[in-house]
């Protein structure tokens, strides 16, 4: 097989990325080694920044988030028996957030790759990239029991944290940063409407607590646990009894609750390899950096990546310009460390440290209370919930 750029993994980066260079006119081929059946369930993030929607109205893949997607005015921060709203479009000229599940984002995607162009191969495993620093890289996979090759100009690796994209990369030019927190996520998904306007976020002794949402009808929530935690340890009655717990305030509210349909554990890390690009190779998304979920930037910065990739793509196929090509890894990967700093700060905020002390609990409190009483501090965790912009 023979294609302009050839894109490996089919989740929402390189599904985006597939539909953004076929609206550029650049051909692409997407190699996804799971089946179609298993991306289209695979339950992730929910919360868009406002240049996502933006980015999935300019690959044509808006329509039903037009019309399902609930946007937020900002975001509820719980502690100390205590709720203080945070005002986004208040404190950042007008920005808001968009709750709308990365499934669905699949599926429309998905849907119009397999009506339009360019092809996408479900139960493709990408074996190895060869020959990146040349111009012709070739991609090795495995598709219906035979090996084939993938000829391209360019090779887009949007493969996730384990995927083979990043093994391409030599060891001497390879800068690996990583960080694993000493707590996880555990994961609920309730069929019963969210019993918050907007995202809660609780800090409390016992724990840190997220209430989010998927649908009008169906919530997500969330409880720090220790790592390596069983889910099979938690029934469904003690997952509710602690979430209220966490969440409980000095005021009349209450958690609704109602039949539990998926429970999972997520590890808190963070990752960023250097540098994005190596030859022809260029990484996107988790691929090349992984950020804990507590800052709601793992997608955003997914579809951040290959916005600029596209844009310096149809840049040297209309132009012949390299510039933007050229600092693809260094423009992507300031605005990943400022994504990672963000996520690190709420992360340390607002989870109890299992080493951590009465000074440790007293330093949360202090930071929860700057940001609740001082414009400025909520203003830039708003600023940075919301989305910095990323100017290219």
């Amino acid at each position: 097989m023979r294609t302009t750029v050839g894109i490996i993994g089919g989740g929402p980066a390189g599904l985006l990325l597939a539909r953004l260079l076929h609206r550029a006119g650049i051909d692409c081929v997407v190699l996804e080694n799971r089946t179609r059946e298993y991306v289209e369930q695979r339950q992730r993030a929910g919360m868009l920044e406002q240049g996502t929607v933006d980015a999935l109205g300019e690959a044509g893949a808006a329509e039903r988030l037009a019309a399902e997607g609930m946007v937020h005015q900002g975001i509820e921060l719980r502690f100390a028996g205590e709720r203080h709203h945070i005002d986004f479009p208040a404190l950042t000229g007008g920005r808001t957030v968009t709750i709308y599940a990365q499934t669905e984002i699949v599926k429309d995607l998905v849907a119009l790759q397999l009506a339009e162009g360019p092809p996408l191969l479900f139960g493709a495993e990408a074996l190895a990239v060869e020959k990146a620093e040349s111009e012709t890289p070739v991609v090795r996979f495995l598709h219906q029991g035979r090996e084939q090759t993938l000829s391209c100009d360019w090779v887009a690796g949007c493969d996730g944290f384990h995927g083979i994209s990043r093994d391409a990369f030599p060891p001497a030019v390879s800068r690996a940063y990583r960080h694993d927190y000493p707590y996880s996520w555990l994961g609920i998904l309730a069929d019963v409407p969210p019993s918050c306007e907007e995202l809660i976020y609780a800090r409390s002794e016992r724990g840190f607590a997220l209430h989010t949402m998927r649908s009008p009808r169906v919530s997500r929530l969330y409880l720090q646990v220790p790592g390596g935690t069983d889910p099979a340890d938690w029934p469904d009655e003690r997952i509710w009894d602690e979430l209220a717990a966490r969440f409980a305030i000095d005021a009349d509210w209450t958690l609704r609750r109602g039949p539990i349909t998926a429970k999972s554990v997520t590890a808190m890390r963070g990752y960023v390899h250097e540098p994005m690009r190596h030859g022809r190779l260029l990484l996107a998304g988790d691929a090349a950096h992984i950020v804990p979920p507590t800052g709601a930037k793992g997608l955003n910065l997914a579809v951040s990546d290959v916005r600029v990739m596209a844009r310096a793509l149809a840049e040297l196929y209309r132009t012949g310009n390299t510039q933007l090509l050229d600092s693809y890894s260094e423009l992507c990967l300031q605005h990943v460390w400022q994504a990672t700093r963000f996520s690190d700060d709420m992360t340390r905020m607002l989870h109890v440290q299992p080493d951590g002390d009465a000074f440790d609990d007293r330093m949360q409190l202090a930071r929860l209370r700057r940001i609740t009483a001082s414009r400025h501090a909520a203003a830039e965790l708003a600023a940075n919930y919301s989305g910095l912009p990323l100017h290219v």
